[in-house]
């Protein structure tokens, strides 16, 4: 079940919606739903359920996080660095 759950938030995550967030969450989901637990696993579906803006907002730091959005996973997706594969 796991694995099912972790292929389908990997597929939300590069199909957000306009190509950087898809980008930064993509790949934060490739390199990090694997060791996720299951309380992070709510946490990030949680995000994914955020509008595309606010949450690109948030991530680049233009918007504060709101208290009831804030946990360990965004502050993980918000601390990562996209690094383009090959490059």
């Amino acid at each position: 079940m796991d694995d099912t759950r972790r292929s389908k938030l990997k597929f939300r995550a590069w199909r957000r919606g306009f190509r950087e967030l898809d980008l930064l969450m993509g790949s934060f989901a490739d390199q990090s739903l694997e060791s996720m637990s299951q309380d992070g696993l709510d946490e990030f579906e949680r995000l994914l359920d955020v509008p595309d803006w606010e949450i690109f907002a948030w991530l680049v730091g233009q918007e504060p996080v709101p208290d009831k959005h804030k946990g360990p996973v965004l502050d993980q997706l918000i601390g990562f660095r996209y690094a383009p594969r090959g490059g």
